[in-house]
């Protein structure tokens, strides 16, 4: 799969704004618009890029969101993160370097069904030897926020729709509509709003209405998925961060905000801070290390781990570096 250096500033547009035009993408970039549909038509098509939606699911009352570490018996590896990637309540499974074999994030409704989860349908997994669980507590940066280090800073503040609300609810909820419209965009991430309309049997006017709420109040986030390696960050990194308490707040805040972090999150567990860095080397994973991670004292240990395979990121299912699912 051939993806050149445009290829790769024009997905790092989608990931600034998933539902932006292609005449919006290619004003930000400097391309003329067929240009811009042309290719990024031909990535979405190939299965390069696929465009969804991600909820918050602390907010919207979806669940909880938890980190596993799994450890397997030789041999099983494949096997078992397919079992794990087949589960509707799992969002992400990948392969590890280090003690645990895979990683997996899943969104348990509740105390109860996690309990249930962990005590019997994971560990009855043929080849699950052992697992580690850390609960989300807070998250810093989803994904979904996340773009590939392509665009200056005028072109990624042309794109980007506005900046997000100073504080948030901690629970909203969505009504009933706004869960239908919510299936829709994480089915096709830039469904037009002439065809919620017509899905859902209500005018164009209330559809542009309520998904644009539901975005801005950021209870649903458009999200433009691509593997990392396809777009030149060949290394992808996961840290688990021991942080003293009085500083894990500013700590989470400041790793999130720097442009080679895809993920962070506050969790439980013997480490309180999970983060998900991408690199084009390991020389500039190093520097990571050295140079962002080790100015904070407040950071008093760290776990390195490697993601070597992805098998489902976002709900999707990988093959490779291509996601099966395609665009209804």
């Amino acid at each position: 799969m051939q993806v050149d250096v445009l290829d790769q500033r024009l997905v790092a547009a989608l990931q600034v704004s998933p539902r932006a035009s292609w005449g919006e993408i290619g004003r930000a970039v400097g391309e003329h618009e067929r240009t811009v549909a042309r290719r990024l038509q031909r990535l979405i098509t190939d299965g390069v890029v696929r465009v969804t939606a991600i909820y918050d699911d602390l907010r919207t009352g979806h669940g909880r969101p938890v980190h596993l570490h799994v450890q397997v018996r030789p041999g099983t590896t494949a096997q078992v993160a397919k079992a794990l990637a087949d589960r509707a309540d799992t969002r992400s499974v990948y392969s590890l370097t280090g003690a645990a074999d895979l990683g997996c994030e899943l969104v348990s409704p509740s105390r109860e069904d996690l309990h249930r989860i962990l005590s019997s349908q994971v560990s009855d997994i043929d080849g699950v030897l052992q697992t580690q669980t850390q609960v989300v507590l807070h998250t810093f940066r989803t994904v979904a926020e996340w773009h590939a280090p392509y665009l200056t800073e005028r072109e990624v503040a042309e794109l980007r729709p506005g900046p997000p609300a100073d504080r948030l609810p901690d629970e909203e909820g969505l009504s009933p509509l706004e869960q239908e419209i919510a299936e829709l965009l994480t089915a096709d991430g830039r469904i037009a709003f002439t065809t919620v309309a017509e899905r859902l049997d209500i005018s164009v006017p209330t559809a542009r209405r309520r998904v644009t709420s539901l975005i801005e109040r950021r209870l649903l986030l458009p999200r433009a998925e691509v593997e990392p390696a396809l777009l030149g960050l060949e290394v992808e990194a996961m840290l688990w961060l021991k942080v003293r308490p009085h500083g894990l707040d500013l700590v989470g805040q400041q790793l999130a905000a720097h442009p080679s972090v895809r993920y962070c999150a506050a969790t439980t567990g013997t480490h309180s801070l999970i983060v998900q860095v991408v690199a084009a080397h390991e020389a500039a994973l190093y520097r990571f290390m050295t140079g962002v991670v080790g100015r904070y004292d407040e950071i008093t240990d760290v776990d390195l781990t490697l993601i070597t395979r992805a098998y489902k990121r976002g709900h999707l299912h990988k093959s490779g570096l291509l996601t099966l699912e395609r665009t209804p």
